[in-house]
């Protein structure tokens, strides 16, 4: 099939689906640090996550050595309903910027959902349904998590509860609603509902909130109500394992038709999409089977990889969650109110944090004026209308995609479309209107908040 004309779109058969999980940290040489206990300062043991965690998922989390974990039937059987999703070829878009490069995208959206994130969601609702809970909390940033949560956790008959970080939850009134439409309870945060969260207004009154101050809230909700347990969306390695399908469908793609990409593009906020996306390929590089260029794309006004310092720092703003070794703006760093979408989280996924701090990929930070005009540049030529978070990716393809038009390159570019963004308009009207602009934290600000990372002997 090499020789062929490649398809616009390139779908698999659903025999062809992944029949597990790929686990990176079996290939990973230096393995991702382990979470600490926020007051012993020691390794989390199992029995310690599991007043937190579903049982089955503290095992996903602490595995570091299993390489491939299969999928359960029913999670496959759910996936068939969106999966597999497509790989597409970016025709239209390399003919408006003449370029040689090959352009390829991973599109995450086409379920109700509208991104990947419903990959993990079924997977910890089944876990948690499996353990035989009533429900589970958790934290949305954007809404893309809280939305594919609460549809999971419809299916299969769970109640849940999601705590929304409050910008969101004001601007996008219509996500909130599409959650409530699946049985979820959507409460803004940081909020008067919590202890952690009257403690959190209480010190910043008036904030906007971040995902850290939800989680804290999601978490004291699941600890201190019987029967629950707190589910999260990204980050932990147990999401980033769940992701993996992601990358191990478009490898399965690109290989049908002899693809192999020289550079690999995702947005980077928590980690789940781009640690998804790279998993195969990533795999391959520590091995030492092949090599690939991987970005992170990160906001610039939220840069914990391009700024952030290599440390323990709590997962949350409250200090309630255990300690995690990643690149950290430091758990108190709340992004300004006009950061628009997601990629609000004050760290990066340990197995993420530890590849590129060996040098394994590379970080670069955009400012989100350059983000939007991508994305409608995209929209346009493309056909979609892509989420902020995924216009991430788009700006450094078309960037990369220029580059090789100067050189005369012809390289196959890959990023991942994590989703779409018809729940993000007020954040499309803001650039439209021209009321958007480009805040970027200083590095007295940063510092201040370096200043209260944990100290960790």
């Amino acid at each position: 099939m090499a020789n062929e004309k490649i398809p616009y779109k390139i779908y698999l058969e659903e025999s062809e689906m992944p029949q597990s999980w790929y686990n990176v940290r079996a290939d990973m040489k230096n393995k991702p640090a382990p979470l600490l206990n926020p007051g012993t300062h020691q390794p989390m043991t199992a029995e310690e996550l599991g007043g937190v965690f579903c049982a089955d998922l503290v095992q996903q989390e602490l595995d570091n050595d299993t390489a491939f974990i299969p999928i359960p039937e029913e999670i496959r059987n759910f996936y068939k309903m969106y999966r597999p999703s497509p790989l597409v070829r970016a025709y239209c878009l390399e003919e408006k910027l003449q370029t040689p490069a090959k352009i390829y995208y991973k599109f995450e959206g086409n379920n109700t959902s509208g991104s990947h994130k419903l990959n993990s969601a079924i997977a910890q609702a089944y876990y948690a349904k499996k353990q035989g809970l009533k429900g589970v909390t958790t934290e949305t940033g954007a809404g893309q998590w809280g939305t594919a949560l609460a549809m999971a956790c419809a299916y299969l008959g769970l109640d849940c509860k999601v705590y929304m970080v409050k910008v969101s939850y004001e601007q996008k009134p219509f996500r909130r609603e599409v959650m409530r439409t699946y049985g979820a309870s959507v409460t803004p945060s940081p909020s008067d509902t919590t202890n952690v969260g009257r403690k959190i207004l209480a010190e910043h009154p008036g904030t906007t909130g971040s995902l850290g101050c939800a989680i804290s809230e999601a978490v004291e909700a699941a600890v201190s109500t019987p029967g629950y347990r707190y589910v999260l969306g990204s980050v932990l390695n147990q999401v980033l394992l769940h992701q993996s399908v992601i990358g191990l469908e478009t490898k399965t793609a690109m290989d049908k038709y002899g693809i192999k990409p020289d550079i690999i593009i995702g947005c980077a906020g928590g980690g789940s999409n781009l640690g998804g996306l790279i998993a195969p390929f990533m795999g391959q590089k520590l091995r030492g089977e092949a090599d690939y260029r991987i970005v992170a794309v990160e906001p610039a006004s939220c840069p914990s990889l391009t700024r952030g310092r290599f440390a323990y720092d709590f997962a949350d703003t409250g200090m309630v969650c255990p300690l995690a070794k990643m690149y950290t703006l430091g758990s108190g760093f709340i992004p300004a109110p006009n950061h628009a979408g997601g990629l609000r989280y004050h760290g990066m996924s340990p197995i993420l944090s530890q590849l590129y701090d060996d040098g394994l990929m590379e970080a670069v930070s955009v400012p989100q004026t350059k983000v939007f005009e991508a994305a409608e540049q995209f929209a346009r030529v493309e056909g979609i209308l892509p989420a902020p978070e995924s216009s991430h990716a788009i700006r450094v393809a078309i960037d990369e995609a220029l580059k090789c038009k100067e050189t005369g390159e012809e390289k196959t570019i890959l990023f991942g479309l994590t989703g779409t963004g018809y729940f993000d308009m007020v954040a499309y009207e803001k650039f439209h209107e021209g009321q958007m602009d480009d805040y970027v934290p200083s590095d007295e600000e940063l510092a201040a908040y370096f200043a209260q990372l944990p100290k960790i002997d």
